[in-house]
This record gives C-alpha cells, sequence and structure tokens, in this order.
C-alpha cells in the first residue's frame, strides 16, 4: 500500500496512438474522447493522444479536446523528429503538431545506427542534428518534450556511443524526459536492468544546466500549478522506459527498468499495441503500487481499474481477456474444492491481493471438481444458506456432478446453477410451464436469408397458451413465441434481452448425432445471467436455455420485488 511518502512514478498511456495499430482494433473520434476522458478518471498523468496531421481522426480529437480539456491529464501529441536534409520551422508536420495545442509534445528518433543508415538513409550526424532542430524549435514555440529514444536497447547494444549520443543531443535541446523504448520487444529483463543503470548514471552526466522556464500554460485551462508534472527547472532528465511485449517479457521488463532508475512508464490498457503488444497498464500499475510501493495514482483510483480495463475493451469492440492477471472475470476465481474451502477459512491462503483493491471481486466456481465448500459458498453468493443443510448441499453436489458428466457446463451458467439449488430445495418457483413447441424453417435457394416460424404451447397459473411468432433463425423465433406468449402476465419480460448465444458440439467424432451444449446470456439492462442446455437436438438444447434464462430473470424480478416491500 502506498503512503505519501512512496516514490513517485509517472504513468503514459499511449492506447490511442500505439494501442491502436494492433491489428483489428479501429476506434472512432468518439471511442476516442471516452477513452481519454475514462483514462484521465483514472488519475494518469500523461495521455498520449496521436499524431496530429497523420489523419483527420487525430486533427480533430486534439482540436475537440482544445475546446473541452481533461480534468487533470496532460493530453500529449506525438510526432518524429523532422526530415533529414531539412529545418524543424519550415516542416509540416511540426506545424500540425502546433496547432493541436498541447503543452507536451512526445518526439521520436533514431537511436539505432542501422535504422539511421538504412531506414531514413542519412548519416549519423545527420540524425543527431534531427534530434537537435525538433526539439530547439518545439522549445523555442513554448512546448515540453518527452523524447522517446526508439530502439534503444537494440542501438545501444550495437553501437553504446552512438546511441548515447543521441541521447546527449536530447539533453542538450532541452528535453524533459528520455525514453528508452524496446521496439522490437526483444530483450530481456537483466539487460533492461543493466542498460537503463547505465542510462541513469551517464544523463547524470550529460546534463547541462536548466532546461527552461516560462509558461507551460498552453491549449490548457489547468492550473499548471496544480498539474501532476515534474518541476521543468530540474537540471538533468528522467528516464522512462516503453516496452513491447514480443517476448512476453514487455511488463517484466518495466518493472526492471523502474527497479534501476526509470521514473516513467509508459504502457496502454490490456496491453493494446502492435504485433504482440504493449506493456499492460492493468498489470503494471498495481505491480508497482501494491507490490513494489510506488505511488502512481489514489487507492480509489485503483479501484476503478477492472472496470476501465473493461470500459476500454467494450468501447474498442474486443472481447476482454477473462484470464488477465487483476482484471479478468477468473483472475481470483476458485474452482478446486481445497482451493475453496482454504479460501473460505483465509483468502490470503490462494490470493496474491484483496481483488476490491483493484475493483475485481473473488467468484468461486462450480463444476465437476467441485467440493462441498464450492457449493456452500456458491449458495450464500445467491442468497442461500445451506451451511445447516449439509445433506441438501450434498444432494446438490451429486445432482451437479451427474449433469456435468452428460455435458452440462455450470461454472459458465451460473443461473443455472441457481435454480438447480432451489429446485433441490423444492422452493423452485414455476412462473410457467411449457407443454411444448414446433419449429417451421422455410429455406429457399438464392435467398440471402430464411424465415422460421415458432409456435409454443404453454401454461400460466393454469390458464393454456398458443402462440406464434417468426425470427430470422429456429432460436430467433422460439425466443420470440415465449416472450410474446408470456410479456401479458409478466410485462417486465419486455425488459430482457438475449445478449449472447455460444453453441459447442460436444462428441464431434459422432458427426450430426453429435450432443449440443448451448449457453445463453440474457439482460435486463443491469444484470446479465447465463443459462444451460444440452441435448443431441440443437433446438432442445436451445429450448432448455432461454427458458432457464427467461425463468431466472422472473426470479430477479420477483426477488426484488420482494425487497422494496420488505424494506417498506
Amino acid at each position: 500500500m502506498t503512503t505519501n511518502s512512496s516514490p513517485q512514478l509517472w504513468l503514459y498511456d499511449t492506447t490511442l496512438r500505439d494501442g491502436t495499430q494492433r491489428e483489428g482494433l479501429s476506434v472512432s473520434i468518439e471511442d476516442k474522447l471516452r477513452i481519454a476522458r475514462r483514462l484521465d478518471q483514472l488519475g494518469i498523468p500523461f495521455i498520449e493522444g496521436g499524431w496530429p496531421g497523420a489523419n483527420p481522426k487525430d486533427v480533430q480529437f486534439f482540436w475537440q479536446l482544445q475546446e473541452d480539456p481533461l480534468k487533470q491529464a496532460e493530453i500529449v501529441a506525438f510526432c518524429s523528429t523532422r526530415r533529414p536534409n531539412s529545418t524543424a520551422a519550415t516542416e509540416p508536420m511540426l506545424q500540425d503538431i502546433l496547432a493541436a495545442g498541447t503543452r507536451w509534445v512526445t518526439i521520436f528518433g533514431k537511436s539505432w545506427d542501422l535504422h539511421v543508415t538504412t531506414s531514413l538513409k542519412t548519416t549519423l550526424e545527420e540524425n543527431l542534428a534531427m534530434i537537435r532542430d525538433t526539439i530547439e524549435y518545439l522549445r523555442s514555440q513554448g512546448r515540453r518534450i518527452i523524447y522517446d529514444a526508439e530502439h534503444w536497447f537494440d542501438g545501444y547494444k550495437h553501437n553504446p556511443d552512438y546511441a548515447l549520443q543521441t541521447l546527449e543531443a536530447a539533453i542538450a535541446s532541452g528535453a524533459e524526459w528520455l525514453v528508452l523504448c524496446d521496439t522490437n520487444g526483444g530483450t530481456l529483463p537483466h539487460e533492461i536492468s543493466q542498460i537503463v543503470q547505465d542510462v541513469v548514471r551517464a544523463t547524470g552526466e550529460l546534463g547541462t544546466g536548466e532546461l527552461g522556464t516560462g509558461d507551460w500554460g498552453l491549449g490548457t485551462s489547468k492550473d499548471s500549478s496544480q498539474s501532476p508534472i515534474p518541476n521543468p527547472q530540474s537540471p538533468i532528465p528522467q528516464i522512462g522506459i516503453h516496452t513491447h511485449n514480443d517476448s512476453e517479457m514487455a511488463v517484466a521488463n518495466a518493472i526492471a527498468a523502474v527497479m534501476a532508475g526509470a521514473k516513467m512508464v509508459q504502457g496502454t490498457i490490456n496491453g493494446y499495441g502492435e504485433r504482440c503488444g504493449n506493456a499492460n497498464l492493468c498489470s503494471l500499475i498495481p505491480n508497482l503500487q501494491l507490490k513494489l510501493g510506488y505511488s502512481c495514482i489514489t487507492e480509489d483510483q485503483l479501484t476503478q481499474l477492472t472496470e476501465a480495463s473493461r470500459f476500454v475493451s467494450e468501447v474498442v469492440n474486443l472481447a476482454p481477456d477473462e484470464h488477465a492477471p487483476f482484471v479478468g472475470l477468473s483472475a481470483f476465481a476458485h474452482k478446486g474444492g481445497i482451493h475453496v474451502s482454504a479460501v473460505e477459512r483465509n483468502p490470503l491462503t490462494y490470493e496474491h491481493i484483496q481483488p476490491e483493491q483493484v475493483g475485481n471481486h473473488r467468484r468461486i466456481v462450480i463444476s465437476e471438481q467441485s467440493g462441498l465448500s464450492n457449493v456452500l459458498a456458491k449458495a450464500r453468493s445467491f442468497g442461500i444458506d445451506l451451511d445447516h443443510q449439509k445433506a441438501e448441499a450434498k444432494q446438490i453436489l451429486q445432482r451437479l456432478k451427474d449433469l456435468e458428466s452428460e455435458g452440462f457446463q455450470f461454472e459458465a451458467a451460473e443461473a443455472s446453477f441457481a435454480l438447480l439449488m432451489h429446485e433441490a430445495l423444492g422452493g423452485r418457483q414455476k412462473f410457467f410451464e411449457v407443454k411444448g413447441f414446433q419449429v417451421h424453417c422455410d429455406l429457399i435457394e438464392g435467398k440471402e436469408t430464411s424465415n422460421a416460424l415458432a409456435t409454443v404451447k404453454l401454461a400460466v397459473d393454469g390458464k393454456n397458451i398458443l402462440e406464434a411468432a417468426e425470427g430470422n433463425g429456429p432460436v430467433a423465433a422460439l425466443d420470440a413465441a415465449l416472450r410474446k406468449a408470456l410479456v401479458n402476465f409478466y410485462p417486465q419480460i419486455a425488459t430482457f434481452d438475449l445478449t449472447d448465444y455460444k453453441v459447442r458440439i460436444l462428441n464431434g467424432h459422432t458427426g450430426t448425432a453429435a450432443k449440443t451444449r448451448v449457453l445463453v446470456e440474457s439482460g435486463n439492462g443491469r444484470q446479465r445471467w447465463t443459462t444451460v442446455g444440452v441435448s443431441t437436438n440443437i433446438l432442445e438444447a436451445s429450448y432448455q436455455a432461454v427458458v432457464e434464462g427467461l425463468e431466472y430473470g422472473l426470479l430477479l424480478h420477483s426477488q426484488a420485488e420482494a425487497a422494496v416491500k420488505a424494506s417498506s
């Protein structure tokens, strides 16, 4: 846990620039603005917004933030050094940077002599001039500079003298941060640690007086005295780290750099980025703050980390990684009976931190590997006390194991397990009874879509109802017919949505006679729940899951009404 005396680290988020270079990830201007404001709430000091001028989207993004600035974070524009054999003052892309109106600019330049001669096709001395000229020009326009030393670690390993000359050029020109980039993601932690230590020593020798003074309030309405950014008059630039994950080392390398003296950590939410991604801030922040005692964000902001991770994944339309450390749905899930029993006595037995510290929560998973402790704990989460009904609990556990041997899976369908418990205890409320259904499909050659008609017969309070509905497939038609038949008795069904539908073939070797498992996720705008069905007939499996989804939604509504009455 951090205190007021904890050493400060500066977080730099590049989700909106480096993160969007992930294959298959695309965001709109509105998406970028929503993510930026969510990161601002999370307490990230630096948020890299993109490369102004590279595309119209980034230009508009910076313009909109000039009109409605972030609350505490510094939005940062990103750009390369000027082109070879030109001048920064006449470089069009730097004019776009100035027009973005940010007080901070990140400039990246080449550290590796191979890139200078091969990619830029220029001389080593001209590359140094490009670094100096670009930073000096932006400084003359009142900007504060973060210098990203691209391919730093590869460059240092191949030609350390020249790599250090590039940093010296950045320091002499007025850069306040020197960020060492493992751009190819191939460096290992022991190399990171040694090289960062070398750079920390070298920059202390290269520091050349004050980096400048002046009014840094450009492009923002924030009071600079309240800005969480280091004093601009520090004589020696601070070191930062930017790592990629091509060797599955990005988080470990960033931590190694911090322990060797780096004060800024660059990364992305959920580790998004080109190729294998960037250092994952959702893992870095809790490791640095909870394990190593650094101050990154406030404790209250840290409890928002899980929600922020899921928010960003929703906005960029990528499924959250349920097994991600700290913020994943399964990060604090316990399945084995021995584990659950121990966690019930003392969570420290199988949890390295309290899940609430990062806004997550403990989950007890129900499966055929469960023991009695799983059933008792899961029952409590549903408001059912089985601690004094051990015989019933054992019956539920045996029923669970029997059904899972048939192909059911309750760890992913907790609503179905709740209904199973209520039934075993004789308290399963019968909202309706399905007496039968038929589904008819019209498949017409040449048509892109097919129509399905479902007819259902059910009873509510002794009254028989026969109803039919159409859909673009058999499951959609069946779902529509059930809702149409029930909505007059239970109007709240109109608020239920079928939000996800998954099918799994369990024994594919039997061909078209294979057993099918269907998982249906439903929601009511406030809660989501999942139900399961298993059958050799995919429509029968779907029917089981859809019906239980409606039944569990009605159970939730009934429980909510009972709670309101009890409190009034």
